[in-house]
């Protein structure tokens, strides 16, 4: 598989991350919002998250999965145009997902950020 990191926000690093199997990667790419997002409690911290896919122009998904106990809530649809930058990682399954989308309170993690409807979240 060919990897185009040409484009300032295409998906070269998310595929990248993908063909390595780096654990964790640090990614930015641009999509479109495929999922409506929902929102649950995570069992292991206790906080609050929201969770929509992305795809990219080049067929890629991975779920975009936002803390937003620490980072604002992201009002996203189907179909929008976004950019993403967090940590890449793969669950026990074969889910591709994309977390710390937002700032690190504490300072030790490199912060995220989501840009929807012409707005930055972080």
């Amino acid at each position: 598989m060919e990897i185009d990191a040409r484009l300032p926000y295409g998906d070269g690093q998310l595929r990248r991350a993908l063909l390595e199997n780096h654990r964790p990667a640090e990614v930015t790419f641009s999509g479109t919002v495929a999922s409506d997002p929902v929102f649950f409690h995570s069992a292991r911290s206790g906080l609050t998250h929201e969770a929509f896919d992305v795809s990219t122009t080049s067929g890629l998904r991975t779920e975009i999965v936002e803390n937003i106990d620490v980072g604002p809530r992201v009002p996203v649809y189907r179909g929008e145009a976004v950019t993403v930058r967090g940590e890449y990682v793969r669950d026990a399954g074969a889910t591709h997902i994309v977390h710390w989308t937002h700032h690190d309170p504490s300072g030790h993690h490199v912060g995220g950020f989501i840009d929807a409807g012409g707005r930055r979240y972080a």
